[in-house]
């Protein structure tokens, strides 16, 4: 049986804990920051995990990420 082929462009966005949860970048963080609180641009840096429903997604687009 072949293997199962990998997609990269989400190995590319996301990144899975030991834990098994996975974290993806924040959004809106190019350009308009200038506003913003300290606070606001340091949250904005940190990673954000995935809601669990979109979690089950990215495993099986990730098939040996996790071992099963």
């Amino acid at each position: 049986m072949p293997k199962i082929k990998t997609k990269k462009s989400v190995v590319k966005k996301v990144k899975i804990t030991k834990n098994k949860k996975v974290l993806r970048r924040s959004t809106g963080q190019n350009h308009y920051n200038s506003k913003e609180t300290g606070a606001e641009g340091r949250a904005k840096k940190k990673d954000k995990r995935m809601f669990r429903t979109d979690e089950k997604n990215v495993v099986a687009a990730l098939p040996y990420a996790i071992g099963k």
